[in-house]
């Protein structure tokens, strides 16, 4: 756990100086509020009720003068001895109380100016309280959140950092809800493990030492009281721990079979899946009230324990302090502080504070054991986070990065060889191909055969086990990674739009582009005819997903967005998969056209696509197995690119008949 909250400690030190700020207000609110409620029990119970004359302090703070100020040695604590014979007398080895002498009482006007000014006191204490509360509960939600922003955004960061091999094997569901929920724990290490601890911990020792200055014995009795719940304490942190993870892992699955619900309902909805998903997610939602039912059990279990606890220690102090009352016997430090506040003897005011600071530390107690069980689950929230923060880096930041190469020239991939995990089957084995810049270069291949990994390898989404991938000859990992992927810009055959504009879909990731830029890219993407036909042309809002468009219309916004980034490599990942004939020839003119200077990578299974292609490039069993171009390669009867493309012909005429 102290493990654990040293790692908060960068997300906290920006917002140190408010923290410790905030962390004084709290103190200063503590202090004074225990000072009121102490002195404030004295002059109402002893002076208001009883009539006490006033100490000096007290008569200075009400604005009061002499005549309302005792004289009394005794309750002035100069000498307790002088008096003593006064207050106490021996009869039958009984204590019996004397009369307070008449001149040491306050009148009954004097009482209630005395009852009218600590009421104004009240009044203005109150008001100044609340303010002082309500600003306070704002600068900290304003500094905690800010706090819980860093983490996030970190997490967020890391996450788009982790190479694709996570993403692969880990649930987005589980990803979302580690960076939603489990990451607002760092909230609560601030207010339950730091000061709402410390302050209630700095409680305790000052109701303790009250508890000393009126009676050792009654400390002793809540020192007695503390041992079985320390023992609970030990014996219960173990089991909620282990409930919190079953509570925090139910309710991650919960919200990743939400995720993928939603992502998935028209598939669920044409293949009329709904009742099946219905019942997986009522199971799930069970088991995660379940979980967060098992776990409040044992900590409202442990809470009514400790309670009834405290509830003895109260309940028997109270026996103790009622004949103390009626004996008269003198507090053991009372004598001390009389001068400021009447307590010298057990009365009626002396009880009631008594009383007030045991009950305050049994709810310290009870206080701490929430604080407690709540740090399990906060610190199991905590670890979740950082398991993702702690997920080490597989495509790292060189230290000492080349400066990104210009004009690039060419793309390389040299003796290449990659797999996804160390036990599976190599994707590529030795696998080298040349691009150059002012060419299209088409990838081909079957299905599995790695072009989409090759381009992974070329954005450093990942990077292979052994080779290497070069621009005009430098290693990618030489080279800063976010110019890496500055530089390539891709679309992808499952375009992802988002629910905005047109003209902001395709300007997404491409930086302040005008709109004359946005225009031309849709134009070269054969997009801007029917762009221009929507209701509000490149302003219409294309919907969740871009759920207003068609198929073809999709992906022709998608290759818009990648050329109006105009980076020197353009990546096509089965571009024109839902274009018709007439629009995929339109646009794959007008990219040859766009893109003299560049490299233009493009994979596809259509023969109609590649065959302008300045090099095709076969990919079988982990390699290149021919390159050249259409006519080049069609015109090898026993190539291995005829075969393919003839399998490939015959499978596209079968589905055009089909």
């Amino acid at each position: 756990m102290f493990g654990l909250a040293l790692k908060t400690w960068p997300y906290m030190r920006p917002l140190l100086a408010h923290l410790l700020f905030l962390l004084g207000l709290a103190g200063v609110g503590m202090v004074s509020g225990m000072a009121g409620i102490f002195v404030g029990a004295d002059l109402f119970l002893n002076k208001v009720l009883i009539g006490e004359k006033l100490q000096p302090l007290q008569a200075t703070v009400l604005f009061l003068g002499d005549e309302y100020v005792t004289t009394d040695p005794q309750q002035l604590g100069e000498s307790l001895d002088l008096d003593k014979d006064r207050v106490f007398r021996d009869k039958s080895e009984e204590a019996e109380s004397v009369e307070l002498d008449p001149e040491e009482q306050l009148t009954p006007d004097q009482r209630r100016t005395v009852r009218d000014r600590f009421i104004l006191w009240g009044i203005a204490g109150g008001v100044f309280v609340t303010l002082l509360g309500f600003g306070s509960w704002y600068y900290g939600t304003w500094v905690w959140q800010s706090v819980n922003q860093n983490l996030r955004v970190a997490m967020i960061e890391r996450a788009e950092s982790l190479s694709l091999r996570y993403h692969d094997h880990a649930r987005v569901g589980d990803a979302i809800f580690r960076v939603y929920q489990d990451s607002s724990m760092i909230v609560n290490l601030i207010q339950g493990a730091i000061l709402s601890p410390a302050m209630t911990a700095v409680s305790l020792l000052f109701t303790f030492a009250i508890v000393i200055a009126f009676d050792p014995l009654i400390a002793g009795f809540a020192l007695i009281a503390a041992v079985p719940f320390v023992l609970l304490l030990m014996k219960s942190t173990k089991r909620i721990q282990r409930r919190s993870l079953a509570n925090r892992v139910a309710n991650s699955n919960l919200t990743s079979h939400i995720q993928e619900s939603f992502t998935a309902v028209k598939v669920l909805r044409v293949n009329g899946s709904e009742p099946q998903i219905h019942e997986q997610f009522d199971r799930d939602s069970k088991r995660a009230l379940d979980a967060a039912y098992h776990l409040r059990l044992d900590m409202v279990l442990l809470t009514l324990t400790i309670a009834f606890i405290g509830g003895v220690l109260v309940i028997g102090s109270e026996y103790v302090l009622a004949h103390w009352v009626i004996a008269e016997r003198e507090t053991f430090l009372g004598a001390a502080v009389a001068g400021l506040i009447g307590f010298a003897i057990w009365n009626l005011g002396g009880f009631e504070i008594a009383r007030g600071r045991i009950e305050s530390l049994a709810g310290s107690a009870r206080y701490l054991l929430g604080i407690w069980m709540r740090m399990q689950d906060l610190f199991i929230a905590l670890r979740r986070a950082f398991d993702l923060l702690d997920t080490p880096l597989e495509v790292k930041e060189t230290s000492n990065p080349v400066t990104y190469p210009d004009p690039i020239q060419t793309v390389a991939w040299n003796r290449v060889w990659f797999s996804y995990t160390s036990e599976a089957r190599p994707v590529f084995t030795n696998l080298s191909l040349t691009a150059e810049a002012g060419t299209v270069t088409a990838i081909v291949g079957a299905t599995g055969s790695g072009k989409s990994t090759m381009m992974s390898l070329l954005l450093r989404l990942f990077d292979p086990d052994a080779g290497e991938v070069t621009l005009n000859g430098i290693d990618l990992r030489e080279l800063r990674l976010a110019d890496v992927r500055q530089n390539c810009a891709i679309a992808l055959q499952k375009n992802v739009l988002f629910n905005e504009t047109v003209a902001n879909n395709i300007a997404f990731g491409a930086g302040n582009v005008s709109r004359t830029e946005i225009e031309r890219a849709a134009e070269i993407a054969n997009a801007d005819s029917f762009v221009r036909a929507l209701e509000k042309g490149y302003d219409t809002e294309l919907g969740e997903r871009g759920g207003k468009l068609s198929a073809g219309q999709r992906q022709r916004i998608s290759i818009a967005r990648a050329v109006v980034r105009n980076t020197p490599i353009l990546i096509l990942d089965e571009p024109t998969a839902s274009l018709d004939a007439r629009n995929e020839q339109r646009v794959l003119t007008n990219l040859a056209d766009w893109g003299t200077d560049k490299i233009i990578l493009l994979i596809t299974h259509r023969m109609s696509t590649i065959q302008n292609a300045d090099q095709i490039a076969l990919l079988e069993q982990g390699q290149i197995v021919e390159t050249g171009t259409y006519s080049e390669l069609t015109t090898k009867p026993e190539g291995r690119f005829a075969a393919f493309a003839q399998s490939e012909l015959l499978g596209e005429s079968e589905g055009a008949a089909s």
